[in-house]
């Protein structure tokens, strides 16, 4: 099982000519294979980046993706027409360099027919990867409920009567893809759930609660379904990553874990926890108490959201305190989400995003002698 001390939650900052290829490509201007070997470049770079640094864990930087969670939607026949907004709407909130921002939720967004598989999710994104390095590769996919946003009573019905029967298949997709990259070799994979920290927020409940759950039913059946997706598979870690919102350096939601942490943390089948722990926004450690003997917290004190220079002192300090709460040999260290969840990137630069991922190392070697 992985126990490495030093973690990464996924996306890394997309380079500008990744992102020029990538407007050639929808405007018809670059081939299919030349947009490849684009990608595939980036991806190396990514890799690069991270055994530069030391991380014994990496990913693929999500190079591949529009957005963290746009894979599914790409590899899937069902779902109606869509544009970047379809994972990027909400009321984003930033301090003084990025301000505030509001983006509504696109008229007539949603699932309109039966959902049928034309590609694999990740699976290119692992087998790519694992021949271009010998460090762990963590794959990352969405937890099912994530895409209830994608269902709506308005456009959805005839497809799916009720979002139970749209999420059922969603989990089942995402149970096939889990199987499937067990079966190529992977050993470490990440279901990324920031949709429950936003139940914290009375609005963003609304809208949840909508769909036709109350929230214990998001605590019960939601989890259900992750550990669906999961299954059992000896020898494979699981991570699950709870946040609260992050794209171009704002956040949706603040609040303590404290109302999820009993339920989620020990309902969940999954051995580390990634969670958002960068600011005062995600409240004390004391939720902590609640996770299991049997799992390790990851806990994301480095910020992907601004430029600053985050010491080994204060990170190690951070981590003492947790102890309160969690023996040291149940933590781990991470920056608290991905630096580019879209391929609209976080603002801080490359040599940020650098000195981040190395204050990482540097404090995981320090606090616990190894990464």
């Amino acid at each position: 099982m992985i126990s490495a001390r030093a973690d990464v939650v996924g996306s890394l900052l997309r380079p500008p000519y990744l992102l020029e290829a990538r407007e050639r490509r929808a405007a018809g201007e670059l081939s299919a294979a030349d947009f490849k070997r684009v990608e595939d470049r980036a991806v190396d770079e990514a890799l690069a980046l991270q055994e530069r640094v030391g991380l014994s864990v990496v990913t693929d930087g999500e190079m591949r993706r529009e957005s963290f969670q746009s894979q599914l939607v790409e590899a899937t026949e069902g779902f109606g027409p869509h544009t970047l907004d379809a994972y990027l709407w909400g009321e984003w909130h930033g301090d003084e360099r990025v301000g505030d921002k509001r983006t509504e939720r696109p008229q007539n967004l949603g699932v309109v027919g039966k959902l049928r598989r034309v590609r694999n999710l990740s699976v290119e994104e692992f087998v790519y990867a694992r021949a271009r390095t010998d460090r762990t590769i963590k794959v990352t996919l969405p937890s099912p409920s994530l895409y209830a946003s994608f269902w709506s009573p308005e456009v959805s019905r005839e497809a799916y009567p009720t979002l139970d029967e749209f999420l059922e298949d969603v989990a089942r997709l995402l149970r096939e893809e889990v199987e499937e990259l067990v079966r190529l070799g992977a050993t470490y994979i990440q279901l990324d759930a920031p949709h429950y920290p936003l139940l914290l927020d009375p609005k963003t409940r609304a809208f949840y609660e909508a769909r036709g759950w109350n929230l214990d039913r998001w605590l019960t059946r939601g989890v259900e379904l992750d550990n669906h997706v999961i299954g059992d598979h000896p020898g494979v870690t699981f991570a699950f990553h709870l946040c609260r919102g992050n794209q171009g350096s704002r956040w949706l939601v603040s609040g303590s874990y404290e109302p999820l942490a009993r339920r989620i943390f020990g309902g969940i089948n999954a051995g580390r926890l990634m969670l958002e722990y960068d600011d005062k926004r995600s409240g004390t450690f004391e939720p902590l108490r609640h996770l299991p003997e049997d799992r390790i917290a990851v806990l994301g004190l480095v910020t992907t959201k601004n430029p600053r220079r985050e010491t080994v002192e204060e990170l190690e300090a951070r981590i003492r305190e947790a102890t309160r709460y969690v023996p040291l040999e149940r933590l781990a260290i991470s920056p608290q989400c991905g630096f580019a969840t879209s391929v609209i990137g976080n603002a801080i630069t490359p040599e940020d995003e650098e000195n981040k991922l190395r204050v990482v190392i540097e404090t995981a070697e320090k606090v616990w002698g190894r990464v």
